[in-house]
């Protein structure tokens, strides 16, 4: 199949590093699903930035699962398959495990974990018809290493590798492929605001002594997805300059 007929579905991908994965995927001719759920978010200056490939930018909320499945289908009845599914909407609410409430734990895994559980089950009956597929979870170092106040979101990501583990296994036989990618620290707006102390702080974690960036992220992401890969899955690549050896 040509590149250019390939399509991708991807989950928050209005910005950050969701962003860059698509803008990695259009560059290399994919047709795109591009997730998003804010009413916030500028539909127009994103469509400036994809006019290269066709882009269906659809409004979900990974938390639901008829909202998913509504997404899948319309994706299907669009471009008639999709090729690769990367799972990659999620939410932080950090907080010490002594004062973090219910709903902000709640919250995390609803989105994380569970929001990642609805879209590959709404897809992955597309991808056992074509006998093909690949799915890319985005997880975190925090869910192989825990992370003071971040009990939420390291439960979460390290769910998504059990997840994603149990996918590789069961769909094997079908010729999809799930794997996580694992971002360790990556300079988004997030963390461009911290002091420099704090940098230096990350830094000496960091045996690259820098933080990686998001493009870095989307070309791990991107080859796990793309046709050069095709006897890896199950399998957990840290994007985190050496980060955890």
């Amino acid at each position: 199949m040509e590149k250019t007929q390939r399509v991708a579905l991807i989950t928050g991908a209005s910005r950050g590093i969701g962003k860059e994965i698509a803008k990695k995927m259009a560059e290399n001719g994919y047709q795109l699903i591009l997730n998003y759920v804010s009413e916030n978010t500028n539909l127009e200056e994103l469509r400036k930035e994809f006019t290269g490939v066709k882009t269906l930018f659809l409004k979900a909320d990974v938390t639901d699962y008829s909202s998913c499945e509504t997404m899948v289908k319309t994706a299907i009845e669009t471009f008639g398959r999709i090729d690769v599914l990367i799972n990659n909407a999620g939410i932080t609410k950090d907080n010490l495990l002594l004062r973090m409430k219910e709903e902000e734990f709640d919250q995390v895994i609803e989105v994380n974990l569970k929001g990642t559980f609805h879209v590959t089950k709404s897809v992955i009956p597309f991808m056992m018809k074509q006998r093909s597929g690949k799915i890319v979870n985005i997880s975190s170092v925090v869910g192989i290493t825990g992370n003071s106040g971040q009990a939420n979101y390291a439960a979460s990501k390290a769910g998504i590798i059990g997840f994603t583990k149990t996918v590789a296994k069961e769909f094997a036989s079908r010729n999809i492929l799930a794997n996580c990618v694992a971002p360790g620290f990556i300079q988004t707006d997030m963390t461009k605001n911290l002091s420099q102390a704090i940098k230096e702080q990350i830094y000496q974690q960091i045996p690259l002594q820098k933080m990686g960036e998001a493009r870095e992220v989307a070309n791990a992401v991107f080859f796990l997805a793309s046709e050069e890969n095709t006897y890896i899955t199950g399998q957990v690549l840290n994007v985190d300059g050496g980060m955890i050896m």
